[in-house]
């Protein structure tokens, strides 16, 4: 009984002493070096304009009217709470799903870049391609009444290319790109 008593204590010291490491001083020593050497992206890059709150850069959001670039399709409807894609296969409910994303793109019948038609793995994906983004140009410009140049160089302007040089695909930040848009100009009325 003796041996069942000190092994159950030192179980528990150790539990007791993992639960302070691994559930205290672990989560704490990682947030300290967050604030200390990324404080933007561990508040989750948030994003002001006009001293208000406008999203992340880090997720992606829904864009409405044709006076926005739109985001990638999201599985999750743009929700950071819940983040997942589909579980869909090749078949009908894909094809459909395909068919009313490329209705929606606004493309007026030309070809969609495929980030257009499928959503992200986690359906917060905040970026789009530079094709996706050409894609949308006239009609964000004729919704503005802007010059189509003027709306390409913005893209230009807003397109990151591969991280290191290397890695990835280049890409273009849909919030950033919206609000410099609306930097340039209101939408027309009508």
């Amino acid at each position: 009984m003796n041996n069942v008593v000190k092994q159950s204590l030192a179980g528990l010291r150790l539990m007791l002493v993992l639960t302070l490491v691994l559930g205290v001083v672990y989560p704490a020593a990682v947030w300290g070096v967050g604030q200390v050497v990324a404080r933007d992206q561990a508040a989750g890059s948030l994003v002001a304009s006009g001293g208000r709150l406008v999203g992340s850069s880090l997720i992606g959001q829904q864009w409405l009217g044709d006076e926005w670039f739109h985001s990638r399709p999201s599985a999750s409807d743009y929700s950071g709470r819940t983040s997942g894609g589909t579980n869909l296969g090749p078949g009908r409910a894909l094809d459909a799903e395909v068919v009313k994303r490329a209705d929606a793109a606004g493309l007026g019948g030309a070809p969609a870049p495929a980030d257009a038609l499928t959503a992200s793995a986690s359906g917060l994906d905040p970026h789009i391609s530079p094709a996706y983004a050409a894609a949308q140009v006239e009609r964000v410009a004729a919704a503005r009444g802007l010059d189509a140049a003027r709306v390409r160089a913005l893209v230009a302007a807003h397109t990151d290319g591969r991280s290191a040089g290397f890695l990835g695909q280049p890409r273009v930040n849909v919030l950033e790109l919206n609000l410099a848009l609306a930097r340039l100009a209101a939408p027309s009325a009508g």
